[in-house]
Parts: C-alpha cells; structure tokens; sequence
C-alpha cells in the first residue's frame, strides 16, 4: 500500500468538453437512427449543455446524466407519445436555460 506515482489531472478546457458532448450526443443519434429517427441538435442547445455539463469538481461527470435528463427522457416520451416516430427528424434546440425538443418530417 504505497504510492508510486503521482498523477496530475488538469481541468478540462471548454473545447475538450464540447468534444466529449459532440461523443454523447453521437451515442444518442446512433440509437436513433436504429429507429429511423435522425436527431439534430442545434448549436445554442449544445452550448447549453457544455455550459450545464460541466463541473470544476467533478469534471464532465454531470454530463451524462445532464443529456439523460434533458435529451433522452423527453424524446422517449414523445417518442411513446407518438410525437416522433420512423421517419422523423427530432430537433434539439434551447431557448434561454430551457431545452426544447420537436420533431419535422
């Protein structure tokens, strides 16, 4: 039970966090795709989620959880819904602190 070595961990930089919501959000579209739903996601509603998914603390933990809550549950229930199905695009877009999703053939 000794240390060996020292790591040092710098924070991410706002360019390194946009890299890893484009990588989350890449995950989502894939799913989507699956079901024949093409996602698009608009430049302010990603801004919105590196500004909310990141934590001087804990990194870009926050996240994966941030996209869980915002993106994913809503387009399930509009997905469930009805709202969006095969063949639709769904658009991810924020207005303000508030993130809006809606769909277009």
């Amino acid at each position: 039970n000794r240390i060996d070595e020292i790591v040092v961990f710098n924070p991410l930089t706002p360019k390194e966090i946009s890299k890893i919501v484009d990588i989350q959000l890449s995950r989502v579209s894939i799913r989507l795709e699956k079901r024949g739903i093409k996602l698009k996601v608009m430049p302010q509603a990603k801004k919105l989620l590196i500004q909310k998914g990141y934590d001087q603390n804990f990194g870009a933990r926050p996240l994966k959880r941030l996209i869980q809550r915002l993106i994913l549950d809503p387009l399930a229930e509009k997905t469930i819904a009805g709202s969006i199905r095969e063949g639709y695009r769904a658009i991810v877009s924020a207005r303000g602190e508030k993130v809006e999703i809606y769909s277009r053939r």
